[in-house]
């Protein structure tokens, strides 16, 4: 699996899951390569959250630091 972005990752993961919610008797020479595909896509979308959310906290701390300390006029 080549997935980049979290987009591509998580439909990997979602077509993985549609296809073992399918299935009637698990395909076991077939579970292999989606457990790895998964397992792929999984960690790139848990990089691409872990991005989002340091982010999000240095944004915040940034905003709330500002807040806390205004420029004072002369």
């Amino acid at each position: 699996m080549k997935a980049k972005t979290f987009r591509d990752a998580y439909g990997v993961l979602q077509r993985h899951a549609q296809t073992l919610r399918e299935q009637d008797e698990p395909h076991i020479d077939d579970l292999l390569a989606i457990v790895t595909e998964s397992v792929a896509a999984y960690q790139v979308c848990q990089s691409r959250i872990a991005a989002v959310e340091q982010a999000l906290e240095k944004a915040l701390g940034e905003a709330a630091e500002i807040s806390s300390n205004p420029a004072t006029e002369s």
